[in-house]
């Protein structure tokens, strides 16, 4: 279902009760307060358990709900197109909520501890080959201070794999030329180490030095990147300039995006020889397992190679 589908078919739904809203606050509230949640996590909890308390409608239906509750609510969910991994998200929020209830002692039991998740297809990342990364780094106009904030940006991003919102949000105060290492505050406040890279360095230098100036003027700034209005580029101005280069280095935009830099750098990473450990190091991968995936796109890379050259390929 489209996002669009999804806020017309909540659109349907009887309006949230004061008693459910309480429960979801306090539930909040006791996240960010114990796990330090980020803010994109607290608000998907929060749209999650409204939508299940809008659909059971009645006075703290949260706190009363029962398994078959769950299971009916994501029976209907099922029924009206809810992706499984839309599904798997609403899940980890109820085990969450359900969980914390019971430990509070707000109930004597966990609905939701029985629950099974969806099973999820783990698609291939999509990513670029390395000669199309090297034109897209090059599309960027570096005779105007924006151009050259976008090389500098396109050039971290690869260099470091750094995720759209870690990019767009750093502070000058977290690139140490110097030293050539870049201090990154990934998911959930966790903060990494990333090493630059010459070439990142030396368009960084540039940028510091020729574009930044121009663009921040007279103005105090804190953030690293900045537009002509002296504020942080937003994902989406980022995700238009990404596009917009794609199209000018010969590359379908639509193959493209923010992320897919990420996805390029680990890829390339890994076809090189580099330690699976030390990539998810890089990352900001809180699990092994979620870098794992790429040594799936690596064979996949040496099964294509072998296909294409081998004589009896």
């Amino acid at each position: 279902m489209t996002p669009a589908g999804r806020r017309e078919l909540a659109s349907r739904l009887p309006p949230l009760r004061d008693g459910d809203a309480r429960w979801i606050e306090r539930f909040l509230d006791a996240q960010w307060a114990e796990h330090g949640l980020a803010r994109a996590s607290l608000e998907s909890y929060r749209r999650d358990l409204q939508g299940l308390a809008r659909w059971l409608d009645r006075d703290e239906g949260l706190a009363r709900a029962a398994l078959p509750d769950l299971y009916d609510y994501l029976k209907w969910r099922a029924q009206h197109g809810y992706s499984p991994r839309s599904n798997s998200r609403l899940l980890s929020a109820l085990r969450a909520f359900y969980a914390w209830m019971a430990r509070t002692g707000a109930r004597a039991d966990d609905p939701a501890a029985l629950l099974e998740p969806p099973k999820l297809p783990r698609p291939l990342p999509k990513a670029l080959g390395e000669r199309q990364v090297e034109a897209l780094l090059a599309a960027p106009d570096t005779g105007t201070p924006e151009g050259l904030r976008d090389r500098a940006m396109l050039e971290l991003m690869y260099a470091c794999g750094l995720r759209v919102s870690e990019l767009v949000g750093l502070p000058a105060t977290a690139l140490n030329l110097r030293q050539g290492v870049l201090r990154v505050t990934g998911k959930g406040g966790k903060e990494r180490l990333v090493p630059l890279g010459e070439e990142a360095r030396h368009w960084l230098e540039r940028y510091l030095a020729e574009a930044r100036p121009a663009l921040v003027g007279r103005r105090v700034v804190q953030h690293l990147f900045v537009t002509a209005s002296g504020g942080a580029p937003s994902r989406q101005q980022f995700w238009a300039a990404v596009k917009r280069h794609a199209a000018a280095a010969g590359i379908d935009p639509a193959r493209v995006s923010p992320h897919g830099l990420r996805h390029s750098f680990a890829t390339h990473l890994l076809n090189h020889g580099a330690d699976l450990r030390a990539l998810q190091m890089l990352l900001g991968h809180s699990s092994l397992s979620t870098t794992q995936i790429y040594t799936s796109v690596a064979r996949e890379h040496l099964r294509q190679l072998h296909a294409k050259h081998h004589p009896r390929g």
